[in-house]
């Protein structure tokens, strides 16, 4: 019986990111996102630093903010449920690292004038232009 091929790398890592992407706000740590990848926890986060210019941890702080930054702009819920619903148990940690992401406050990102603009753009670049840099 002949051996099935082994599954590149990257589509492993793209299989992590989409992971990512569908719960960023669920507790993902190193070890489960290196076994879902099938490899060791050192040579997942070097792999996909690699592939994708930024850590694993920062992938996912990313679009935490991305979402929470969304929830920001439409004003229906406080600042609190916002820090529930993207993953943080802390509203502290998540305004810390809300100001470090964007350089604003969550309160003060939302007062900010602008986001009127942004409802008229596609939503592709929205993400892009909004994506926090870290």
């Amino acid at each position: 019986m002949a051996a099935r091929p082994a599954i590149p790398l990257a589509r492993h890592l793209l299989r992590v990111r989409d992971l990512i992407d569908r719960a960023y706000a669920e507790q993902l740590d190193i070890p489960a996102l290196a076994r879902s990848a099938n490899v060791s926890e050192t040579y997942f986060s070097r792999s996909f630093k690699a592939a994708f210019g930024e850590t694993p941890h920062q992938y996912v702080m990313s679009r935490r903010m991305e979402r929470a930054k969304a929830l920001l702009r439409e004003g229906e819920l406080s600042v609190t449920d916002i820090c529930l619903s993207v993953g943080f148990t802390s509203l502290g940690s998540f305004s810390t690292q809300f100001r470090r992401f964007v350089g604003d406050s969550p309160t003060a990102y939302r007062e900010r004038e602008g986001h009127a603009d942004l409802a008229r753009l596609p939503g592709c670049y929205v993400k892009r232009y909004t994506r926090p840099r870290a």
